[in-house]
């Protein structure tokens, strides 16, 4: 998509085996992490704290433009920095492929598993999947950006959700539901969603951290940073839920804001995640109400007047869009092969119908957990890809490409062209998104996330190390 940045940012939890009380989540996902680094190669560690949380060798940037790091005791990979969609579909399958491949290398007499899922079925815990969009700072983020999306960020669940068993409530966020048991919603992490925006997410989960940290040109630009969304399994999800997100940004930016207003957001998050009817009805700030498809479709009809014809990947968004909000205000359950949720609804009725089984049984949670399981023989959603029941929008060799190798039309490539260089080489260096210092006397800025600075890259390789010619860029 023209001009417009994006990356996720992916928590896994981890599953692990019962024989072994050593080979608990945090040992394992140091594990991983090492193997990445120091068996496979895939990228270079951190030589300096990243924050009090972040000591060095903690977790690194890899050669495809992304990193992986422990956070909090769990593994979390960011894609790089890409520009277009289906190359962060990708890259973000790339992350989920490298993981699993390092996970079976480890030495263990019982497998364990890495779920890309946001829940803890038993200590109530969440993982994020966290979004990422360049925004240009000219256009006012609290009072034009904010308010024409949250509608949109509460509403798009209705095919981002990734679906989940039961439903979680903290007597002390302040949520009075009536009806807080359900069997099954929609939604994994609308339950933990308490605020609309906040800037910490350590301490409050909103559905947009506000915090201003660009990791770019601060004159420019801004940091869109989501917290609402699930960790999608689907490829065609994940594509419409940040497709759908880029081409509105693209919508607001040219001028055109939305003028769409929700009661409570916080309380439409839940409401429309635990509908068990799926009319998903809401409140809107005048009193009136009406429909989250109906929301999406208001949207939706603002960016085909105004964006059709934008390019390639507009049109698909858009094409795409209209067709899975038709099929939701018609039958949701015809969209199984596209969205999360129903596929996984639609799989655990069946086998609840073939056991006697009802929501209750902790069998069910337990499958639950398992159509987020990264290892192919053993994922549910795998096994629906496999059986030609779920939609593909990239092939397996643009992901294997993704695994080590970067979009070539980002700065990415050339964060990953000064890696490769600097593991020939032996100096201190501080890799991040936005810079290079090598040997606290060299540095490159890479302030412009469109930029490729292949000519500033050729240069200050050459200016490190002083040897150009046996560098390949």
């Amino acid at each position: 998509m023209k001009g417009r940045i994006f990356g996720l940012e992916t928590e896994y939890g981890c599953l692990t085996p019962d024989a072994d009380p050593r080979l608990t989540p945090e040992y394992i996902a140091a594990r991983i992490k090492d193997w990445i680094f120091y068996r496979e190669e895939l990228g270079i560690v951190d030589m300096h704290y990243r924050g009090r949380d972040e000591p060095p060798g903690n977790g690194g940037f890899l050669f495809n433009g992304g990193r992986v790091y422990v956070d909090m005791g769990h593994l979390e990979y960011a894609t790089p920095e890409c520009c277009g969609l289906f190359d962060l579909i990708a890259a973000d399958r790339a992350g989920d492929l490298m993981l699993q491949r390092c996970l079976e290398q480890l030495p263990m007499s019982q497998p364990a598993a890495l779920i890309k899922n946001n829940i803890d079925h038993y200590t109530g815990a969440t993982f994020g999947c966290h979004e990422n969009y360049l925004v240009r700072r000219e256009v006012s983020f609290g009072r034009v950006v904010l308010p024409a999306l949250l509608p949109f960020f509460v509403t798009r669940q209705v095919f981002a959700g990734a679906g989940r068993v039961g439903s979680y409530s903290d007597l002390y966020d302040g949520a009075t539901l009536a009806g807080d048991d359900v069997d099954y919603q929609i939604s994994q992490r609308a339950d933990h969603i308490v605020t609309e925006i906040y800037q910490w997410i350590q301490f409050s989960r909103a559905i947009v951290n506000t915090r201003d940290e660009p990791l770019a040109d601060w004159c420019q630009y801004r940091r869109l940073h989501l917290l609402v969304g699930d960790s999608n399994m689907s490829e065609y999800a994940t594509a419409l839920k940040v497709g759908t997100t880029a081409v509105l940004l693209q919508l607001i930016e040219a001028g055109v804001v939305p003028d769409i207003r929700l009661l409570d957001p916080v309380e439409a998050v839940r409401t429309i995640s635990r509908d068990q009817t799926y009319s998903w009805v809401v409140q809107c700030a005048d009193g009136s109400h009406t429909t989250a498809v109906d929301v999406q479709q208001r949207y939706l009809h603002l960016a085909e007047y105004y964006l059709r014809g934008s390019d390639a990947e507009v049109n698909w968004v858009l094409d795409e869009w209209r067709f899975v909000l038709d099929g939701l205000a018609h039958d949701p359950f015809s969209l199984m092969d596209r969205i999360d949720w129903v596929a996984k609804r639609t799989l655990l009725e069946r086998f609840m119908e073939s056991e006697g089984l009802d929501w209750h049984d902790p069998w069910i949670k337990s499958l639950d957990l398992e159509y987020h399981n990264l290892d192919p023989a053993r994922g549910l959603y795998h096994w629906l890809a496999e059986q030609g029941f779920a939609r593909r929008v990239v092939t397996h060799e643009q992901v294997y490409r993704a695994v080590a190798n970067p979009p070539e039309d980002t700065r990415a490539v050339a964060r990953s062209a000064v890696m490769r260089a600097l593991t020939r080489q032996k100096g201190r260096y501080v890799i991040d998104w936005d810079s290079v210092y090598v040997e606290e006397e060299h540095y490159l800025s890479l302030d412009d996330p469109l930029r490729s600075y292949q000519h500033e890259v050729a240069e200050f390789i050459d200016e490190c190390s002083g040897r150009r010619d046996d560098i390949e860029l």
